[in-house]
């Protein structure tokens, strides 16, 4: 690396968006710039990614920085390979050498909820925190987890797949199966991303709105749209009792479009307790103190820090 102590990038590939920042020792940002994801062109992406990490250096006139990508997928411990990535070109790739070889330096490769968990639990909404749930809840769902401000990936590299789980029903409740694009049926996913919402909606009321639609006719008091909104947040909460059963966090960030949604941090805390196995639940819930910017910040924390083996 020449001339640029402390500094690193970071990057957050998602499905319609690739954005680099830079941050310096302090986490203040230097930089940021976005381009468009080359829809199902695995080489396009590479070379996406190549053009941003070349003009970022040359802005900051330096060259080799510390590089962390999330990816909206998890690295297979058995190949090295992409799995799991719901932007589907990226799977069976081998993303983090093809970069390695491409932009002549290692990096280190983390999901994209991951990186969320991470910068939240660095100095976000979960700073300080022991234990950090970070739920990403846009055009699909997936959640990370840090401990001790370092990521928590598990024996297997899937801790956090909450948005794979099947989502519990309430008692009594009648549903048609949804399939999701992994081919299970019920994940949470399927039910608690955005366009799971707007689905939910266009099935109560013939409505064809889409997530942020239906959340502004809810706040201008469109009663149906309340009602879709109360649902969905009625399986925010049975969801993340689960979690908090499991794992009982500190705080759980949320971050991705649907964690603008003010309502919820009020409504789902009531909703969840009387499914917490405890007679308190002192678990709070917040969004991204980073928002939107959360996962690039995630990515260049990541490059800094030494990777951590499974075993």
């Amino acid at each position: 690396m020449s001339g640029a102590p402390g500094i690193r990038l970071g990057i957050d590939l998602g499905g319609t968006k690739i954005e680099i920042a830079a941050l310096d020792g302090h986490g203040a940002f230097l930089l940021r710039e976005r381009v468009a994801t080359p829809q199902g062109d695995y080489a396009g992406t590479l070379r996406a990614i190549a053009g941003l990490v070349a003009q970022a250096e040359q802005r900051l006139g330096a060259t080799g920085l510390p590089l962390g990508i999330g990816i909206p997928g998890s690295l297979s411990p058995l190949t090295g390979r992409v799995r799991n990535a719901n932007s589907t070109a990226l799977n069976g790739q081998p993303l983090r050498e093809d970069l390695q070889a491409l932009l002549q330096r290692p990096l280190r490769l983390e999901n994209d909820a991951n990186c969320l968990a991470l910068s939240e639990a660095t100095d976000g909404a979960g700073a300080g925190a022991e234990v950090v749930f970070a739920a990403i809840l846009g055009t699909g769902v997936g959640a990370g987890i840090a401990v001790r401000g370092q990521v928590l990936h598990g024996r297997n590299g899937i801790a956090g797949e909450w948005g794979h789980n099947p989502l519990p029903p309430e008692p009594g409740e009648q549903r048609a199966p949804r399939v999701c694009w992994c081919g299970r049926a019920d994940c949470v996913e399927t039910w608690l991303s955005g366009p799971a919402l707007a689905a939910d909606h266009a099935a109560m009321t013939g409505q064809r709105l889409d997530a942020a639609q239906v959340v502004a006719a809810m706040r201008a008091g469109d009663a149906a749209a309340q009602a879709s909104v109360e649902r969905y947040a009625a399986r925010l909460a049975r969801a993340l009792a689960q979690v908090i059963n499991l794992l009982d966090p500190d705080v759980i960030v949320l971050g991705g479009g649907m964690s603008n949604v003010a309502a919820l941090y009020d409504a789902v805390p009531r909703l969840w307790a009387p499914q917490v196995f405890s007679d308190s639940v002192r678990t709070v819930l917040a969004p991204a103190r980073h928002g939107d910017s959360s996962g690039v910040r995630g990515a260049a924390w990541l490059a800094a820090r030494p990777e951590v083996s499974n075993g």
